[in-house]
């Protein structure tokens, strides 16, 4: 009978871990990481928050998420209301008219906000195309690389947007995102989470908001600029008066 050295014993033992780690799909990574950050508390909380001038809202109806941006002053309120295939503006209670083009504009301006809040909420969505690109190391910690891109249907006016998520490889949290956009001459764009806490059981960050330079950056390069400091801090994304109830 043959004996089997210690040592191989210990190198086969770190031979399957490593396999193993390796062998995550970018699913689970996703799976993982929407789950330590609220799971089925998404579909079962109304959420509200202030993001600068605006209060949003994210409510469940019949199974439906309706979004809104609330503005108010002194004699006015808007309430901008995106549904899953229509938009509405109310100017104190009315309905107000829009062009396509107008509603358009204003329904991406409010899916935006409410998309970068709930993340990594949306990652599952059918119209979203996921790709490991590979593990990296970003400030002494490892992440999983993940690409995000989305299919023409269902992936609205911005479709063509090319996103990076690193997902932290102990705790499966999107520490860091960035994205190229081609609106307005288009740009790259890089965020680094801070300040997160968790209100009904859903994780909620702040980011700091890096800009690259489109003509001398590739977004596949953005986390290599970050820990050299060569990308600029254009704002931070602050949200504030957080509130999470339970959907009627």
């Amino acid at each position: 009978m043959k004996i089997i050295s210690p040592l191989i014993v210990v190198f086969l033992i770190i031979s399957c871990k490593d396999r193993s780690a390796s062998a995550i799909s970018v699913q689970e990574i996703v799976d993982k990481s929407i789950m330590v950050s609220g799971g089925e508390k998404y579909r079962n909380n109304d959420i509200f928050y202030k993001f600068r001038d605006f209060q949003y809202a994210s409510e469940w109806k019949d199974g439906v998420r309706i979004l809104k941006r609330i503005r108010t002053t002194d004699s006015t309120k808007v309430v901008d209301v995106k549904g899953i295939h229509n938009f509405e503006r109310f100017v104190n209670d009315s309905l107000v008219p829009l062009k396509d083009s107008i509603a358009n504009l204003y329904a991406n301006s409010v899916n935006s906000v409410h998309y970068f809040a709930h993340l990594p909420y949306g990652l599952n969505d059918p119209a979203v195309n996921k790709e490991l690109l590979g593990e990296v190391t970003v400030k002494d910690k490892e992440y999983f690389k993940v690409k995000v891109t989305f299919d023409q249907k269902g992936g609205g006016k911005d479709y063509e947007d090319i996103y990076l998520y690193w997902f932290n490889k102990e705790t499966f949290k999107p520490d860091y995102l960035g994205y190229k956009f081609y609106v307005d001459g288009g740009g790259i764009r890089f965020r680094a989470a801070y300040n997160e806490r968790y209100l009904g059981g859903i994780r909620f960050v702040d980011y700091e908001n890096y800009e690259a330079s489109i003509e001398d950056s590739s977004i596949y390069e953005v986390d290599r600029l970050y820990e050299k400091n060569e990308l600029k801090l254009l704002s931070k994304i602050e949200l504030e008066d957080i509130s999470v109830k339970p959907s009627n």
